[in-house]
């Protein structure tokens, strides 16, 4: 029997791998063609041939900005808490429940929060702030069970040789801690900003553009992203735009290839620092 689901599993695991082959293939031969210095510097037009992505790709670069600064400090600072200071309490494993559960919710859902919260309520508009806020309780959760993960990985006996040295609590988890559970949560961080990266049901919800032709100035300016603007060239019946789609769906996979390879690097670095 276990014999069978072995067989059973590696079937599965190679039918998902050629499936994987033929699609990027696929891809790759309608959108390498169109993907030139031109198409990575233009702003969306109604003619295929003129098309790009640089409004996109701006758009992403904001947002992932805006983010980063909102969400990485605060879910470090809720790990940390969590992982080092919180007692053993029912309160305390009802938030680490909440927060693990969290990670689990579809971007569509956040999408509607941001649209209630953000858009509506707060008045913010359909800027790029309403968008990273609406990311950012995306990602949030994921950096918190990431980085709690990682300073729970940190043996204890660091922990009770620097107590013994008459270190504070504080000196403790800043000195001791803190940077040896770092390529931990900074590999989770990478990670939980790769997905919101190829996320486009919360911002198509919040309101992010379908065309923009220009960059934005501010956290208030509209915006778009890479996800959005692909899904609305996959969207017309303009077989070149389907082409151009595929181009996009190129860059985008290269961005998020590139942060799991930089996550990756980042984890290596800092594990070898560790062992010095």
């Amino acid at each position: 029997m276990g014999t069978f689901f072995h067989g059973l599993t590696l079937s599965a695991v190679v039918i998902g791998v050629v499936a994987l082959g033929v699609l990027l293939g696929d891809i790759a031969y309608k959108g390498l063609p169109h993907l030139d210095w031109q198409f990575l510097t233009s702003y969306p037009s109604r003619f295929p041939h003129q098309a790009g992505i640089k409004a996109a790709l701006a758009g992403t670069g904001w947002l992932m900005a805006l983010t980063a600064v909102m969400v990485v400090p605060v879910g470090v600072g809720a790990a940390l808490w969590l992982a080092e200071y919180a007692p053993r309490s029912w309160f305390a494993n009802l938030i680490r429940l909440l927060i693990a559960n969290l990670a689990g919710v579809p971007g569509i859902v956040y999408g509607l929060l941001g649209l209630a919260l953000f858009v509506r309520w707060m008045g913010l508009g359909r800027g790029v702030l309403a968008g990273a806020f609406t990311v950012g309780l995306l990602v949030f959760p994921t950096v918190v069970v990431a980085a709690q993960e990682a300073l729970r990985a940190v043996p204890d006996s660091l922990r009770q040789g620097a107590y013994a040295l008459g270190a504070t609590r504080w000196q403790v988890v800043s000195r001791v801690v803190l940077p040896a559970a770092l390529p931990g949560i900074l590999t989770g961080i990478v990670l939980a900003f790769s997905r919101a990266i190829g996320e486009a049901a919360p911002l198509i919800l919040i309101g992010a553009l379908t065309f923009v032709p220009f960059l934005p100035r501010t956290p208030m300016d509209p915006f778009t992203v890479l996800p959005v603007q692909i899904f609305n060239w996959v969207s017309r019946p303009q077989e070149g735009f389907r082409l151009i789609a595929a181009s996009g769906i190129i860059v985008l996979l290269v961005v998020l290839l590139s942060l799991n390879a930089f996550a990756i690097w980042l984890r290596n670095r800092y594990q070898r620092r560790a062992e010095w």
